[in-house]
């Protein structure tokens, strides 16, 4: 099935993404590479677990159903086994949702935190938030104003930015599996296809 054949690559390449995200996330909770003494020092964007839920845990369960999309015809639906591809195929378009929603959630997170940057202990001896509308980004000398964590800023920057791109990515797959989904369902497989084709051809 040609559709299913597609689903399958798409969770393949998903699959290493989650793993991508879940871990990004969980390093963001050691800024610098180091354990903090306190956690309400981290930034409160690491604590909505952008990675670990929105690009990690809801996108393993949408890639689970796309590499077993070529295989599955929901037990034949009623012996019919075109019918259960169909409805395979539809039901693969409602996990793509939840994916592409978690990957956003994911996404979202990470250009807020991105431009808000990382909290930090600041001059006057306060954990804050010492830059404003992603300023630090195009000035490294801003950077100063952060003397603890030990390198937090490149950290959380980094991070975050891993994050972003696997959630931007992770949401075009999802997009594309809505409507390989969708393709699936009114044309059920490739001989299907095939089928409508040539019976649309004048004898």
């Amino acid at each position: 099935m040609c559709t299913g054949s597609c689903a399958k690559c798409l969770g393949g390449t998903l699959i290493p993404l989650a793993v991508f995200g879940f871990l990004a996330n969980v390093l963001l909770f050691f800024p610098g590479g180091k354990v903090i003494s306190n956690n309400d020092n981290l930034s409160a964007e690491v604590w909505y677990f952008g990675g670990i839920i929105g690009s990690g845990v809801l996108m393993i369960f949408p890639a689970l159903v796309f590499l077993g999309l070529k295989n599955n015809d929901c037990c034949g639906c009623c012996g019919n086994e075109g019918c259960g591809k169909r409805f395979a195929m539809f039901t693969s378009t409602i996990f793509a949702v939840i994916g592409f929603l978690g990957a956003a959630y994911s996404f979202v997170i990470s250009a807020v935190s991105i431009n808000k940057g990382p909290k930090c202990l600041t001059g006057n001896n306060t954990w804050d938030y010492p830059f404003h509308n992603g300023d630090y980004l195009s000035d490294q000398a801003l950077w100063n104003k952060c003397q603890e964590p030990a390198d937090v800023v490149p950290w959380n920057l980094t991070l975050f930015s891993i994050l972003l791109v696997v959630g931007g990515i992770q949401m075009v797959l999802c997009a594309i599996q809505v409507i390989n989904g969708l393709l699936g369902t009114l044309c059920g497989d490739c001989q299907c296809c095939r089928r409508i084709t040539v019976s649309s051809r004048p004898l």
